[in-house]
């Protein structure tokens, strides 16, 4: 993974069949030591249709210290984070979420850059992680285990849910941001 400071940039993902289920566009800045991510996804999850708009706040080991999305139908989701697993939701302390240092928000690839980035890899290494799980279209936050295997560190990875036994292998950009996300999100050029 390259250790070279983060500029500027923009990543567009579609769902990967084409479809009306997913177009995202995000944006990464480097801000107050870390980065300031903000995305904007048109998605469909099962039958539901939905626009959302996210902020997350990452310090610069990675580790996630603020979330703040919005539905278009209105839904309003904030999370913040001491980075070292305590969380406070929409004002209120959150204890089943201790120890989860990332979010993953289903809606996006953009989420799974956070542990990829954060923990350091050798070849073949597994790490078993709790994170804050934020489903749409909802924004209900949950507590899940997921593992990521290094089998390439710095260009591949392997994703699984712990509860659902989903896997999928991620190929990363040398920054660490997900190029693809197969069956689910293309990167566009």
């Amino acid at each position: 993974m390259s250790s070279r400071p983060l500029i500027f940039r923009t990543i567009r993902w579609s769902a990967w069949d084409g479809c009306e289920a997913g177009l995202e566009q995000v944006d990464i800045r480097p801000a107050d030591g870390g980065l300031a991510i903000s995305g904007v996804v048109i998605g469909k999850e099962e039958e539901a249709k939905f626009g959302l708009h996210y902020r997350l706040r990452v310090d610069s080991s990675w580790r996630t210290r603020s979330v703040h999305l919005q539905t278009t139908a209105g839904h309003v989701l904030d999370l913040e984070s001491n980075g070292q697993g305590a969380w406070i939701e929409n004002g209120k302390p959150r204890p089943e979420l201790q120890g989860c240092i990332d979010v993953d928000i289903q809606a996006t690839p953009l989420t799974n850059t956070l542990p990829i980035r954060r923990l350091e890899w050798q070849a073949g290494q597994s790490t078993d992680i709790r994170l804050c799980y934020i489903a749409m279209p909802d924004l209900s936050v949950s507590a899940r285990d997921q593992r990521y295997t290094a089998i390439e560190p710095g260009s591949l990875y392997r994703f699984e849910s712990l509860e659902s036994g989903f896997t999928a292998d991620l190929p990363v950009d040398e920054d660490g941001f997900v190029r693809d996300y197969p069956e689910l999100f293309r990167r566009l050029a």
